[in-house]
């Protein structure tokens, strides 16, 4: 099956359930067999977004929830504590945070209690697609963030594409050399 086929690839770090999201294009309903099925076949992958019920708490088993990030139901700190499971990690999304205050009051709260974060865009363009990368680089990167260049999300990608925009600093303050 192709969960199966994924598996033997390896280098999957997160599977997204979409279970959190609401009114959306992308919601996917609680599925307590392909919860079971992804927990078995990824045992050390985040599992993102998971709809929460008896059933589905059950087929993830302990080590399934221990695995849980959250993504669609953050936009606030406040937001971290409500979830019905601890996060093992959370994707930190500037632009459904907000205000910049509490952007950064997730960035340290998080970095403090030691809990993984890593990045994920909304399809950010120009200018916002440049942000959501140096605040990756900055705060969490070596993460599995998923803000690549934009050529990496087109539907034909290109014959060459830009590097990692997830620099290591060259030196202090907030620009790098490529």
């Amino acid at each position: 099956n192709l969960i199966d086929e994924i598996a033997t690839l390896g280098g999957v770090e997160i599977i997204d359930l979409k279970g959190r999201y609401e009114g959306t294009i992308v919601d996917q309903a609680p599925d307590p067999d392909l919860y079971r099925r992804v927990a078995d076949a990824f045992p050390g992958t985040l599992i993102e977004d998971p709809a929460l019920t008896p059933e589905t708490e059950s087929a993830l088993g302990p080590s399934g929830l221990a695995r849980v990030s959250w993504d669609a139901p953050i936009h606030s700190l406040a937001d971290v504590a409500a979830q019905p499971a601890p996060a093992a990690a959370v994707n930190v999304k500037p632009s459904r945070i907000g205000s910049v205050a509490e952007l950064l009051r997730i960035y340290e709260s998080l970095a403090q209690a030691r809990i993984p974060m890593y990045g994920g865009g909304q399809m950010e363009l120009g200018p916002g697609r440049g942000h959501i990368q140096l605040l990756a680089s900055l705060f969490h990167p070596h993460g599995p963030n998923d803000v690549a260049p934009t050529p990496y999300n087109l539907p034909s990608l290109p014959e060459t594409l830009p590097p990692s925009p997830i620099p290591v600093s060259a030196g202090g303050g907030f620009s790098w050399e490529m």
